[in-house]
């Protein structure tokens, strides 16, 4: 059996720095002991190891402050009736019991995608439908203990019971009218991300990620309405959507008023893939 004995710095250095230590050791000292072959590491090939090391170490070390990095999630739902926005209220300092969005640092071995889906997760316990990141917040003085700069995603979900986890005191749905004072910067990520939402819904079928499989023209002119913060015809809309072949509809109809009937539709995303390779742009 050969015992090596390497030194930590080695042991923790790169494969280039771990094959050099091996052309170095052909150098070494052998000394047979009750048939145990023992290697040493003779000084001078020791100290030229730790100087490739040290070299090593400090040309991928940087000298300038490190700022620190987080997700925040603008998490959408639309409850039949309005478009709603989910917050956290905090459960800890700065800003203890002030609403703010899910999110918190970036772990050393994730994306910044992955832990915005971690942190949503571990505070809310949703699964968000689509997920897109839209801004990087940069502020020096946005956080304040320590420098601290924010990838902010929206993401789309449909409406269910949230409860609070983690370091999140609670978690609750609010309508667009309604959103109470938020925690460090999360009123300008607010109007940024229902910018991108909007702009988003004119080019992509997300708006149908907030509905039930299966909707009527009412609940779709519903949707369209509560993110454009616009009020459309209604037989416009629905001869217009009607005209662009992305909804089928169904054999089954509800009665919205007790006088009135309503086909059911769901949403053609083959069709409308179709129509996305020809240039395709939802106008209003």
């Amino acid at each position: 059996m050969i015992i090596l004995l390497e030194s930590t710095d080695i042991a923790k250095s790169s494969d280039r720095i771990k094959q050099l230590y091996l052309f170095l050791c052909n150098s070494y000292v052998k000394d047979l002991v009750g048939g145990v072959y023992c290697v040493y590491l003779q000084c001078k090939t020791y100290t030229r190891c730790r100087r490739n090391v040290k070299m090593e170490q400090e040309m991928y070390s940087y000298k300038y402050p490190h700022p620190s990095v987080a997700t925040d999630c603008v998490i959408f739902g639309f409850d039949g009736m309005k478009l709603k926005v989910l917050l956290i209220e905090r459960g800890a300092e700065p800003y203890k019991g002030k609403w703010a969005f899910p999110g918190g640092f970036m772990k050393m071995d994730e994306s910044a995608e992955q832990g915005a889906l971690r942190e949503l997760k571990e505070e809310t316990n949703l699964s968000p439908y689509y997920i897109e990141q839209f801004h990087c917040f940069t502020d020096p003085n946005r956080d304040p203990r320590e420098r601290v700069i924010s990838i902010a995603f929206f993401a789309l979900v449909k409406i269910a019971e949230v409860k609070g986890g983690d370091d999140a005191a609670k978690a609750e749905w609010f309508s667009m009218d309604e959103i109470p004072q938020l925690a460090f910067d999360h009123d300008l990520i607010l109007r940024m991300a229902l910018d991108k939402l909007r702009e988003r819904i004119h080019f992509q079928p997300i708006g149908f990620e907030l509905l039930p499989n299966k909707f009527t023209l009412k609940e779709l002119q519903m949707l369209y309405e509560a993110i454009l913060g616009v009020n459309f015809d209604r037989r416009n809309f629905a001869k217009k959507m009607l005209y662009l072949d992305i909804l089928t509809q169904l054999e089954e109809t509800v009665w919205p008023t007790p006088k009135r009937k309503a086909y059911l539709f769901s949403f053609n995303r083959e069709k409308y893939d179709e129509l996305k390779q020809k240039g395709f742009k939802l106008e209003f």
